[in-house]
């Protein structure tokens, strides 16, 4: 893939960013230094290598969900430092 100042142009536009020429000459040399290394990942043999979904093979073991009782909303609020009769009360963070 070649880079050219096109593309340089489109990624600043979508990224809403704005580059002077000798920061875009740095970018695309940048950009074009990256896709080579990338590209080289074609020149790999990967006839029969099954794709990696995890890096090792272990199994997550997750202990299975039990209902189990709650407390109470009084006792939930009884340690809030402030709040009415069914809800804790913060204070106000979004300002109109």
């Amino acid at each position: 893939m070649k880079v050219n100042d096109a593309l340089i142009e489109k990624l600043a536009h979508l990224s809403r960013l704005e580059f002077d020429e000798s920061e875009k000459a740095g970018i695309k040399n940048d950009l074009q230094q990256m896709i080579s290394f990338v590209e080289k990942l074609d020149e790999l043999d990967l006839e029969g290598v099954e794709p990696l979904l995890h890096m090792s093979e272990e199994i997550n073991v997750l202990r299975k969900d039990e209902v189990k009782g709650s407390i109470s909303r009084e006792e939930a609020l009884k340690n809030a430092p402030l709040h009415d009769e069914q809800f804790f009360k913060v204070p106000k963070v979004i300002k109109k």
